[in-house]
């Protein structure tokens, strides 16, 4: 009887230690938004992935060669992940405004929401590169130890990290990193050249195929090169970009029925 008593109190000692901690709620912030659209094969934390999934802290995102994502982050940010990419989502609270992003490998675009919180940011990290924005729409691409930066709009911070670091750079925003602003690109490296990185006005047909590369079509339909169906914001009209005025102007998306125009934004813009 007095062991059966002392098992029964251990016991209850057990269930209302517990019972607390099972009545908090998860700790805010850990939700980090959604999957808007996709074209298979991707996947969430090695898992098939699928339209409306939730995505939380440190899910890893990932593509195939034929895979694409794009993600609608709490805060109203959006990311489009591209062919051959992985994607991990470290930290996204959209209350204090942190977000911290890590891409090892592919390329992505991010539409990022306007940063108004104090110590507020958003920042993606590659293997050699670390870039942080207020609020703008940029895309990164990581391959072969390159980092290639390229903003459409607004102003993007670019540290190079490890070796990178050597160089004295142009167009500085801080120590040893670069800004570049709408319609610029750079290009970090692992091997720095003489005269450090240097910013550069982005090219048409790089800056074509870098939205092209990162655009997902709302129904899953593949992404035409030279046409800019399914693509967000109007950034193509007929295979040619916009420019500076990213996200500003009408864009135009090719149907069956022939070329339809959409505002930024809408629906029918994919």
């Amino acid at each position: 009887m007095i062991s059966f008593r002392r098992v029964g109190a251990s016991v209850l000692c057990y269930v209302l230690c517990v019972l607390p901690v099972l009545g908090q709620p998860q700790a805010a912030g850990q939700r980090a938004g959604q999957i808007d659209a996709l074209i298979p094969s991707a996947s969430v934390n090695s898992q098939t992935a699928q339209v409306k999934e939730a995505l939380q802290w440190n899910d890893l995102l990932a593509t195939a060669s034929n895979g694409r994502v794009r993600a609608g982050l709490t805060d109203g940010s959006l990311l489009s992940l591209g062919s051959n990419s992985e994607l991990r989502i470290v930290q996204h609270d959209a209350t204090s405004q942190q977000t911290s992003l890590e891409m090892d490998y592919g390329k992505v675009r991010s539409q990022v929401t306007k940063i108004t919180k104090p110590g507020g940011k958003f920042q993606m990290t590659t293997p050699n590169a670390v870039i942080g924005v207020i609020g703008t729409d940029f895309y990164v691409g990581y391959e072969n130890g390159s980092t290639t930066v390229i903003c459409y709009q607004g102003r993007v911070s670019v540290t190079p990290l490890a070796n990178a670091q050597v160089a004295q750079n142009t167009g500085q925003s801080g120590a040893n990193s670069i800004s570049v602003g709408a319609g610029q690109m750079v290009v970090i490296t692992n091997v720095v050249p003489p005269g450090g990185f240097q910013l550069a006005q982005t090219p048409t047909g790089i800056m074509n195929t870098s939205i092209l590369d990162t655009g997902v079509p709302t129904h899953g339909n593949p992404v035409a090169r030279g046409t800019g169906h399914g693509l967000r914001n109007g950034l193509i009209t007929a295979g040619v970009a916009i420019g500076v005025g990213v996200g500003v102007g009408v864009g135009e998306q090719k149907s069956g029925s022939g070329t339809v125009k959409c505002r930024p934004g809408s629906p029918s813009c994919g």
